[in-house]
């Protein structure tokens, strides 16, 4: 008798898939894994899944010498982001090495030890997308990663906390620090209204003020120097150049910007000298010194100075007078001849368009009026938006925010989903599902996915951020997930490892927990596959997909429902018209050679009894959650278990 296998253990199924038998670069370091300082990239560095970024050893320009750091492995000029800040540069054939009780320690090929993270408990390394070399240990708890340690890059998603300071380089050869450093305290005295808790510079470019409160505070600047204005509300940078009328002229006594001279003027007067400065939108500073020398200099201005050798020079800056932008009056005057034809013309078309514009706002009452009955007369969302702490978009916001739904991230029976940018505390990336409106089946995954979603929250599932329910647009809004969905980690080219699947498979079991057991209403998801579980930028496992839900009431362990779910992963209660229990699961194939999971016997052997617990043709002799979770995070002894089905 050929039998479907329930689906809810699909996450089990994670961690039994075998390796490719072939090597994959996942960002993942085990210990005992170590680079050699050589000029073979494939030998020198470890590359981040996506080949963004490379750690290891990065030639420099001096001979046989290696920087050990993080760099941009697909552009040209291959960028250097990060380095120890003991700078010390590594010979050929040196080595760094992940050693469990130690980290990464870098040594010479005499074996002296010139660098360390000092992380004792270090289980593996991970080379994120992100740029972020992360050192953790068995319970996946992050010991120790570059980000906390910068040196002079911020890179999207890095956050600039505490005692953490970026200082510059000596040279773009001399990786030694330099003169200026970039730090974050929380005194309060950088202009924001209160103190700050970190400065973030988030993954979609835009960096704030980080409160204690949980509210955000965007970098502001506003420049006037040189007729250009610059403001960046929400870091956002805008400006124009105006005429150099609109500029005054600003003395300095004995200071210059050695660094910034574009033009040298001789024989120059003073007022010579400060009208060249006025008249060139270029000149940002003109000099005056000797007595007949000028000196033009340009933005940016650097390493200025007060320099007493220079007595008697003047140095004039340029400085909007008030900001107002007026136009000469040449722009504005008309010629007399053409004023009296222009006058007729424009009482005619005053006539014209004044008509025009009384049909046109009669037209626009009119539709108004009926489109808001025909709303009036549609089912409303038997929710409100301050219930959920959701937020309500308009369709044309996500239209905006999608860019005309230009890039489209996946598909599926009820809809499509699209790649967006939103400008909400601070600009992120989001992931809006428009749902197809040709499906009744659309309208009740639409409400079951915002009831259900909207009411809870943990870091195992997907957070939804809002909706749009206007006219016949049903569209969804949650927090982008950067790393994909589980189905392409698992079936693509880069397999995870065991102890990633470990770290997934319990993650979504804490989830399903979550939703089990405690949240405020109990629900069953009924849809659990790779395609629905998304991970984050760090592969942690999170459960998307609400529509088919079904929410039990307070102290209801079953409910019976209609077959749901996908094709190929269906519970075999519903076959037999019985209820369907929380305690529904999968395990949908068995284990395959695998010589990292076969290493790690005990707990292989423990997963696969608990799986076969979750299959059991009783839905009585299922695990609940909460056991199975305690299960597979080894707190409580396994049993064998019986043989699942009566054949």
């Amino acid at each position: 008798m050929a039998f479907v296998h329930p689906p809810l253990f699909v996450f089990l199924l994670i961690i039994l898939l075998p390796f490719s038998s072939v090597a994959k670069n996942n960002g993942y370091v085990t210990v005992g894994n170590f680079l050699t300082a050589t000029d073979n990239t494939t030998s020198n560095s470890w590359l981040s899944p996506s080949g963004d970024f490379a750690f290891g050893f990065h030639p420099l320009k001096e001979k046989d010498l290696f920087l050990l750091s993080i760099w941009f492995a697909k552009i040209p000029d291959k960028t250097i982001v990060w380095y120890p800040t003991e700078y010390k540069p590594a010979v050929r054939g040196s080595k760094v090495e992940l050693i469990a009780d130690r980290g990464l320690v870098l040594t010479t090929p005499q074996g002296k030890e010139l660098w360390t993270s000092n992380t004792p408990g270090t289980l593996y390394g991970v080379m994120n997308n992100a740029g972020n070399f992360l050192l953790e240990d068995s319970d996946f708890s992050m010991l120790w990663d570059s980000f906390k340690y910068p040196i002079d890059t911020l890179l999207p998603a890095q956050i600039i906390e505490g005692r953490e300071v970026l200082s510059s380089r000596q040279s773009e050869t001399n990786f030694s620090k330099g003169r200026f450093q970039l730090s974050h305290t929380t005194a309060g005295d950088s202009g924001t209204s209160s103190p700050g808790k970190q400065l973030v510079f988030n993954e979609s470019g835009y960096m704030y003020i980080l409160r204690d409160n949980g509210k955000t505070v965007p970098l502001k600047q506003v420049v006037a120097l040189m007729g250009i204005t610059i403001s960046a509300p929400l870091s956002q940078i805008e400006g124009q150049c105006v005429n150099a009328p609109r500029d005054t002229p600003y003395l300095i006594q004995m200071t210059n910007w050695p660094n910034s001279d574009y033009a040298f003027l001789k024989p120059f007067t003073e007022d010579q000298c400060r009208k060249s400065c006025m008249e060139d939108c270029m000149c940002a500073v003109a000099i005056f010194r000797l007595g007949d020398s000028c000196w033009k200099k340009k933005l940016p201005l650097s390493n200025g100075k007060v320099d007493s050798s220079l007595d008697g020079g003047k140095a004039f800056i340029k400085i909007r007078k008030n900001n107002s932008i007026t136009l000469p009056d040449h722009c504005l005057s008309i010629p007399e001849a053409k004023k009296n034809n222009k006058d007729n013309l424009i009482l005619m078309w005053s006539i014209l368009l004044g008509g025009s514009v009384f049909v046109n706002i009669v037209a626009i009452c009119f539709g108004v009026f009926f489109i808001y009955h025909k709303k009036l007369k549609r089912p409303l969302l038997n929710v409100t938006a301050v219930e959920m702490n959701l937020r309500s978009f308009t369709y044309k916001e996500l239209v905006e925010a999608t860019d005309g739904f230009k890039e489209e991230l996946g598909k599926g029976a009820f809809g499509v989903v699209y790649k967006g940018s939103m400008k909400m505390s601070s600009n992120v990336l989001v992931t809006v599902k428009k749902l197809k409106s040709s499906f009744q089946d659309s309208e009740k995954e639409f409400k079951t996915e915002v009831t259900v979603i909207g009411q809870t929250h943990h870091k195992n599932l997907v957070r939804l951020l809002g909706f749009c329910d206007e006219g016949q647009q049903r569209l969804l809004v949650y927090e982008f997930m950067s790393n994909d969905t589980l189905a392409s980690f698992l079936f693509g080219d880069l397999k995870p490892n065991w102890n990633q699947r470990i770290h997934i498979a319990i993650g979504i079991a804490r989830g399903l927990l979550y939703l089990h057991e405690e949240c405020s209403t109990q629900i069953i998801h009924c849809d659990i596959k790779p395609q629905n579980i998304l991970l984050d930028g760090y592969y942690n496992a999170r459960i998307s997909d609400f529509g088919l839900a079904k929410r039990l009431i307070m102290d209801q362990s079953k409910t019976h429902t209609n077959i749901r779910g996908t094709k190929g992963y269906v519970a075999p209660e519903w076959f037999r018209n019985m209820p369907v229990t929380a305690k529904e699961g999968t395990l949908d194939s068995l284990v395959e050679y695998d010589a990292e999971a076969l290493d790690d016997r005990k707990k292989l052997e423990r997963f696969v009894m608990v799986a076969i617990w979750c299959i059991q043709e009783d839905p009585s002799l299922r695990p609940t959650m909460r056991r199975a979770t305690q299960m597979l995070e080894g707190g409580v002894k396994v049993l064998v278990p019986p043989c699942p089905y009566p054949w």
